[in-house]
């Protein structure tokens, strides 16, 4: 009889101390991971990084790839939402198109949170991204110390995914006024479906041949669109004369910035987004505050028409050229050293770290 005080006393203790005690039955929380697809190196790292830290949290993870088609991805979506996970982290391949999926989503309460593309739907749980404009404008910065008169061409990203939008306006906000003066002309400028690095070979070789190969920089929206320059560039004695952007300082673009061959790529941290990610979807699972600040579907798309409010995350960026690669990408590990100067002259590395 007096164990079973004892136990009585205890459950009675839990119960009324909720929830600064006994919190240690909360649910089990599962996070699926929509993925556009995995071409695109940061995605497959990104996707690694993701489930270690859910699972160090004590979440499940499960994951599908889409392999870049907007229908695939959108059943994904709704599989998971039959599999009854806790919250959705979405990288769209189409961000109108998978506003379909996410609608259904939050009607079935499963949130879901759009990562690093905007998906045009005002049910998203939260939406966690760098500033792209920003990206746009370090991207142009970038080529414009180098090089800031001639003919320049530009290779947009996809024109499914918002970012590629905001990053041409930022990239557009520093050349204009060199446009209105007169010192440079853009001959050329694509969108490149998927940010794909063999599409983007064949828009510049069009360019190439259009210009009879006349072209002074190359204001590439992400590392892909800028390797696939580079790809066309060397094809015709170009290579590491005319200066080429980027972003996301993937391992070959660093190994093409290491070799004088890449000028700028913008670093977006992902040791910084991925935590997010994490914690924002352990939150909604839970149903807690996220203490994002909201913006408006129209500010973010620039469609005056968009209604509705998101809560949203935006993280810094950071330029890297040949003189900050070391300290900025190969010292803290983001990528190895032997391979970014693995193409370099053992007396032109700086030192292993």
């Amino acid at each position: 009889m007096k164990r079973l005080l004892a136990f009585l006393v205890v459950v009675v203790l839990c119960v009324t101390m909720l929830p600064f005690g006994c919190t240690s039955s909360a649910k089990k929380v599962t996070i699926g991971l929509s993925f556009a697809e995995f071409e695109v190196e940061r995605w497959s790292r990104e996707k690694d990084k993701i489930t270690e830290l859910a699972k160090a949290q004590g979440a499940d993870v499960v994951y599908q790839v889409a392999n870049n088609d907007a229908t695939t991805q959108n059943s994904q979506i709704e599989n998971m939402v039959a599999q009854k996970v806790d919250a959705i982290i979405i990288v769209a391949v189409d961000g109108a198109a998978a506003a379909t999926a996410v609608d259904a989503a939050a009607a079935a309460g499963v949130p879901c949170i759009a990562y690093d593309r905007l998906i045009n739907s005002s049910q998203l749980g939260a939406y966690i991204t760098f500033d792209n404009v920003e990206v746009g404008r370090q991207e142009a910065k970038g080529v414009l110390n180098v090089v800031n008169k001639g003919n320049f061409a530009c290779l947009w990203g996809s024109p499914t995914d918002n970012n590629a939008h905001l990053v041409k306006r930022g990239i557009l906000e520093v050349l204009q006024p060199l446009v209105d003066n007169g010192s440079i002309k853009i001959v050329g400028d694509q969108f490149v479906d998927g940010w794909s690095q063999e599409i983007a070979v064949t828009k510049m070789e069009s360019i190439l041949t259009k210009n009879q190969s006349k072209i002074d920089a190359v204001v590439a929206s992400n590392d892909s669109t800028g390797l696939g320059a580079l790809e066309a560039l060397s094809a015709v004695g170009l290579a590491g004369k005319v200066p080429i952007s980027g972003q996301d300082a993937t391992l070959p673009a660093c190994q093409a910035i290491a070799e004088g061959k890449f000028t700028v790529t913008v670093f977006k941290d992902i040791n910084q987004l991925a935590p997010k990610a994490v914690d924002i979807a352990l939150k909604l699972a839970n149903k807690q505050d996220l203490g994002l600040e909201s913006r408006s579907l129209a500010d973010l798309t620039g469609d005056k028409n968009a209604a509705g409010n998101i809560p949203c995350s935006f993280l810094p960026v950071t330029p890297v050229t040949k003189d900050n690669l070391y300290d900025t990408i190969v010292k803290p590990g983001f990528q190895p050293y032997d391979d970014v100067y693995k193409n370099v002259a053992d007396n032109m590395r700086p030192p292993k770290p």
